[in-house]
């Protein structure tokens, strides 16, 4: 005979903020998941019954049940050490992509690109855009100032400056950037 599970017992606030984070489309998926477990864990149906509608297994949900009861609604949102997906791009590589962004051209245009990037190194554009990110690197960004490409740059410039200083009588200089 199988046996009764155990009631959990949970206040308002947390059944209403338990409830937020399943109902919210901001909140990723294994947390709505570990927040619909307890919910459902409260209604005292099995911890079998819940694990399969979810989609998880037995001892993930009587893992993650007793999580919660220990250390509360902040262990929805934690990953213990070691969980996850391990990194595939070497210490070295990702000191590689830095260095190449803040030193060096592309050929034939200003800045890299996410797509340059990846090509250049022989890795995917999102690891290139990972790494970036986390650098706080925005290449496609300058501080300084840039001299324009244009070939007539030096003559609109001569003009536009000379009627700065010697405007014609009863003139109107506008400048659209």
């Amino acid at each position: 005979m199988p046996r009764k599970p155990k009631n959990l017992s949970i206040s308002d606030d947390v059944r209403a903020h338990l409830n937020k984070l399943v109902k919210a489309h901001t909140t990723t998926v294994r947390v709505a998941e570990r927040a619909q477990l307890i919910l459902r864990c409260t209604e005292g149906i099995p911890l079998n019954t819940i694990a399969k509608e979810i989609g998880i297994s037995r001892p993930t949900a009587l893992e993650w049940r007793r999580r919660f009861e220990s250390e509360g609604i902040s262990s929805l949102f934690e990953m213990r050490p070691g969980r996850g997906r391990k990194t595939t791009i070497s210490p070295e590589k990702v000191e590689e992509i830095v260095h190449a962004t803040l030193h060096n051209k592309p050929p034939h245009t200003t800045h890299w690109s996410c797509r340059t990037m990846a090509e250049a190194q022989g890795v995917s554009k999102n690891t290139v855009q990972r790494i970036w990110d986390s650098h706080g690197l925005q290449p496609h960004r300058v501080k300084s100032f840039k001299l324009s490409q244009d070939k007539q740059f030096i003559e609109k410039l001569t003009d536009v400056v000379g009627l700065y200083f010697s405007p014609p009588d009863k003139a109107v200089v506008l400048c659209v950037d």
